[in-house]
């Protein structure tokens, strides 16, 4: 056993952290360990990977102090096949007994080595694309040579799938739903795609159409999707950091996980899960990741459009996003704080964003700069939220007549390249919400002496229009607006 210890360190001391490594000998030696009972085996079977506990890692925490992750004792732990679905331990264990860290092996082993087990896990924490393509390749695939591109979904579906199933076995959801009883397991699914989606085929087209399905997909093209994907990386780190409680340095939940904040008042079951906030927030800049609070919620405030207005403006950065009555859920990302006027505002950072039936966002093309929309109270001018496109054909547009709405594109929108967002052109929703992200102190109302034109939009379009210019403009504190709160 001493010298599979040392081989072991050999063929990763260069990326597992000295904890790390202490602590997969120590995770080798109890699975190996359920072999005979009595004495370490020098492997472990599927079994035991299955029904051994986790050994307990990390120190105890000092009295009255906040561990950054739990520290799981004895009493507490739970089985591996309990922390993680049956499909990505038996997946795991294919990778593991297939690596070959002497280079010698004649084929796959029916066990996994404690070299195996030391080097698999230090490729898929710390390896770079190319090495961890090695592990991923057999973990899609048992059999040798390419794998077709149906057998790289499945694996990316069950890969999500065990996020989602892990981090609701550990209680690190962060506020967050596990799955969204209406979406499971569609959103596991669209999530699955959309990471698909991003691999380039040989020859470098994308995948398209179901055919694609059947294609074959070689090492050469699962190190390009692990290297240009950084999610399936992370997601590994994950599975393993949680479901087989092996610490992980270079992984931060709370990065990765924007922590759920609603405030004061009753639960709400939000249209947004684990997988959904971990997508979007992907695509946030990292100081807009940390904490999302909740600003509006039909179910919580009402269907109406004046309290929407008083809850977002002046509030930041926000997602906001609806399902409408055929179960689609969409929405946009504000990159600035939303305010009431008859003017298109926000800037290139802004985007729209499908969750059901399909993850996926899309960004402004440069078209023209109708990013953000908001009016209210006017006679000529058209009042409601919009993203996109012009009015009365925008790619996402809530009416001031709350629950009624259009996503317009023919064939894509205008400003954001995105398709029909909802399931009919002009559709009726019940459910919208409305998530502040990022520092809340940056984002505060603004109080100020309003000007008649503030009062009036309609008056300061038709000023403008004629070319004439506001005077005041630039000489006084910006506009408060009665909406705020």
């Amino acid at each position: 056993m001493g010298n599979g210890r040392s081989r072991a360190g050999k063929s990763s001391c260069s990326r597992l952290l000295p904890k790390e490594q202490a602590e997969v000998d120590r995770l080798f030696d109890a699975l190996s360990a359920a072999e005979d009972g009595a004495q370490a085996s020098p492997c472990f079977s599927l079994m035991a990977l299955k029904a051994r506990s986790s050994p307990m890692l990390g120190s105890r925490t000092p009295a009255g102090a906040r561990p950054l992750q739990p520290v799981l004792h004895l009493s507490q732990q739970s089985h591996v096949g309990e922390a993680l679905p049956a499909a990505m331990v038996t997946r795991l264990y294919n990778g593991m007994r297939q690596v070959d860290p002497s280079g010698r092996a004649q084929g796959p082993r029916e066990s996994v080595s404690r070299e195996q087990f030391s080097e698999a896990l230090s490729l898929l924490l710390r390896g770079s694309a190319q090495e961890k393509s090695l592990v991923v390749l057999k973990m899609v695939s048992a059999s040798e040579g390419p794998v077709k591109a149906r057998e790289v979904q499945k694996f990316a579906e069950d890969l999500v799938d065990s996020v989602a199933h892990v981090l609701t076995h550990r209680q690190e959801l962060r506020g967050w739903a596990g799955k969204v009883a209406s979406g499971a397991p569609v959103r596991a699914q669209a999530l699955a795609a959309q990471l698909v989606s991003e691999m380039r085929l040989p020859g470098g087209e994308r995948p398209q159409g179901p055919q694609w399905l059947d294609g074959d997909c070689d090492r050469a093209v699962i190190e390009d999707w692990v290297f240009r994907v950084p999610h399936v990386a992370t997601f590994l780190s994950v599975v393993i950091h949680r479901g087989l409680l092996v610490p992980c340095g270079s992984l931060d939940l709370a990065a990765l996980v924007p922590e759920c904040a609603l405030g004061p008042g009753p639960g709400l079951e939000s249209l947004l899960d684990v997988l959904a906030v971990i997508f979007l927030s992907s695509h946030l800049a990292p100081e807009l990741r940390g904490r999302w609070r909740l600003l509006f919620a039909s179910r919580l405030h009402g269907q109406s459009f004046s309290q929407l207005c008083g809850r977002i403006t002046h509030r930041g950065p926000c997602l906001a996003l609806l399902e409408d009555r055929d179960g689609h859920v969409f929405g946009g990302f504000a990159s600035r704080s939303w305010e009431v006027k008859p003017q298109f505002q926000g800037d290139n950072r802004c985007f729209l964003f499908s969750i059901t039936p399909s993850m996926a966002v899309y960004m402004p093309t440069g078209y023209n700069d109708h990013y953000m929309y908001l009016n209210q109270g006017q006679q000529t001018i058209p009042n409601g939220l919009g993203m996109g496109g012009q009015h009365g054909y925008f790619g996402l547009w809530v009416d001031a007549d709350f629950g009624n709405g259009h996503s317009k594109a023919k064939p894509t929108c205008t400003t954001y390249s995105s398709p029909q967002l909802s399931a009919e052109e002009n559709f009726r929703f019940e459910k919208m919400e409305v998530w502040a992200v990022g520092d809340p102190a940056a984002s505060s109302p603004v109080k100020a002496k309003k000007s008649i034109l503030d009062a009036d939009p309609e008056a300061q379009a038709l000023l403008e229009a004629s070319g004439r210019t506001r005077h005041s403009e630039g000489l006084r504190e910006a506009p408060d607006d009665t909406t705020s709160q």
